[in-house]
């Protein structure tokens, strides 16, 4: 069986996931879902001011060893295909598939900031003006989103190219909001990397929850085969372990 690890999006914590969360467990996996530094509500003004990206990946690996985690599925909403990537590039292996949520997919040296559109780059400026370093969450969502530490937008994300040799990487492109999405490139440039697949569903940037049902089948996709061939791996590494000296 698969785990997955869930990273949320900008302003949301674990509730994001919570409708695709028992679909997956339904199906025998073992998943967790993350709340990310600064985005718990017991978080101080302190801890939200001085989280970045890499405070993000390390919570994430961070789940990782505290669970004796390999071989896991890890999936990054919006925001969050930042996260992924970083923790990825720097999980030694232990990842056998990225899945990047209608989420940015970014390069060595690359930001949100950077890599999002002008619309979201005034969310952001306009989001922070009132402290200078959270944003707060645009009007007319889910009341449980958070202020978002303004310092994990801006940093940018160093990448050693570990991240390129995850097996499995793949993109959910949501079509539904094409007024606004800053992912319409980032598929076009995706979908000629032969390393890529890219999956199109036709909801807005929540597919979370819009279409529960269809996310959680990308993700269940191929989930045995994945899992076989992680454990063949694991076996590998086993008997090469017994048969060398010790040291």
């Amino acid at each position: 069986m698969a785990t997955f690890v869930l990273v949320p999006g900008a302003w949301k914590g674990s509730w994001s996931f919570e409708a695709v969360v028992p679909l997956l467990e339904r199906a025998g996996h073992t998943v967790h879902a993350l709340t990310l530094t600064g985005l718990r509500p017991d978080d101080d003004s302190a801890t939200v001011a001085t989280a970045g990206l890499d405070t993000h990946a390390d919570d994430v690996l961070r789940c990782l060893d505290r669970h004796s985690v390999t071989g896991a599925t890890l999936v990054g909403h919006s925001y969050a295909g930042m996260v992924v990537a970083a923790a990825a590039d720097r999980a030694e292996g232990r990842i056998s598939r990225l899945v990047h949520l209608d989420a940015y997919v970014p390069r060595d040296g690359d930001s949100c900031w950077s890599s999002t559109n002008d619309h979201f780059r005034e969310v952001f400026a306009a989001g922070a003006a009132a402290t200078g370093y959270s944003v707060r969450p645009p009007d007319g969502g889910d009341p449980r989103r958070r202020p978002h530490p303004l310092a994990a937008f801006l940093q940018t994300i160093r990448l050693t190219g570990a991240v390129a040799r995850v097996p499995r990487r793949e993109f959910v492109y949501c079509s539904g909001w094409e007024n606004r999405t800053p992912f319409a490139g980032l598929r076009a440039r995706l979908q000629a990397d032969p390393a890529w697949q890219v999956h199109d569903l036709p909801t807005g940037h929540d597919a979370m929850h819009e279409a529960p049902d269809a996310v959680a089948a990308i993700l269940l996709a191929d989930t045995d085969a994945t899992a076989t061939a992680n454990t063949a791996a694991d076996t590998t590494a086993d008997t090469t372990a017994t048969a060398l000296p010790a040291a």
